[in-house]
C-alpha cells in the first residue's frame, strides 16, 4: 500500500548585527549543517555533501532511523540551498527497500528596513510502501500520523536554526575578528622590526 506524507515549514529570523555580515558565514555549508544538526550525528562525505543520522522515530508499531544524504551549497549572495540526494531507513528492511524521501530547502539573507533577516522554507515529502503489518490500518490514520511526524522533524530543524545558528554565527564572527587582529599585530611587529634593523 503506497502512502505519501508531506510537510512544509517556513522561517523568518532577524539577525543581530555583527562586524562581519552573515552572508560570509552562510557561504560555509559545513558550519550551517553543524548548527542545524547535532555534530555527533553528522558525517561529511564531500565538500558539499553530508550524511545526517536522524533520531530514531516511532511510527504506529514501527521504530525506524532515517539516514539522509544532503547536498548543501551557497550562492555568492549567501543564499543556501539544501537538497536530499540519498536516504536509508534502518530498522525495517521492508520499508528501506520501498521508501523515498525528498527534502528541499532554501535560506536567504534579505535586508528589510536596514535589518538583515534570514527567510527560508523547507519542503519534505516521503513515499513509502507500507508493510503488510499496517495494511489493515486506515489510510487516513497512516497519513495523519506520517504528516505529523514529518512536521515535527521540520519543527526541530527550525528550532535549532533559530537558536543554534545565531549563536554559531556570533562566535564565528568574533573568532574571525580576533584572527585578523592577531594578523595585523604580527604584521605591525614585523614592520617595526624591519625598520629598526634598517
Amino acid at each position: 500500500m503506497l502512502t505519501r506524507f508531506s510537510a512544509s515549514q517556513s522561517v523568518e529570523l532577524a539577525v543581530p548585527d555583527q562586524p562581519i555580515p552573515i552572508q560570509h558565514y552562510l557561504r560555509q555549508p559545513q558550519r550551517l549543517i553543524k548548527a542545524l544538526v547535532d555534530p555527533n550525528r553528522t558525517e561529511q562525505l564531500s565538500a558539499d555533501c553530508f550524511r545526517l543520522k536522524m533520531q530514531p522515530v516511532s511510527f504506529i508499531m514501527l521504530s525506524v532511523q532515517p539516514i539522509v544524504d544532503m547536498q548543501v551549497w551557497a550562492e555568492p549572495d549567501g543564499t543556501i540551498h539544501l537538497k536530499s540526494v540519498g536516504c536509508e531507513i534502518r530498522g525495517v528492511e521492508y520499508i528501506n527497500q520501498r521508501f523515498s524521501l525528498n527534502l528541499n530547502g532554501r535560506l536567504a539573507p534579505q535586508q528589510i528596513n536596514e535589518v538583515t533577516y534570514l527567510i527560508g522554507r523547507a519542503n519534505l515529502e516521503v513515499q513509502v510502501d507500507m508493510p503488510p503489518l499496517l495494511w489493515l490500518t486506515p489510510k487516513s490514520l497512516l497519513e495523519s500520523t506520517g504528516n505529523a511526524l514529518l512536521h515535527s522533524v521540520l519543527l526541530t530543524i527550525r528550532h535549532r536554526l533559530m537558536h543554534q545558528l545565531l549563536v554559531d554565527y556570533r562566535s564565528w564572527a568574533t573568532a574571525q575578528l580576533e584572527a585578523s587582529d592577531v594578523a595585523i599585530a604580527s604584521q605591525w611587529s614585523a614592520t617595526n622590526l624591519l625598520a629598526q634593523t634598517d
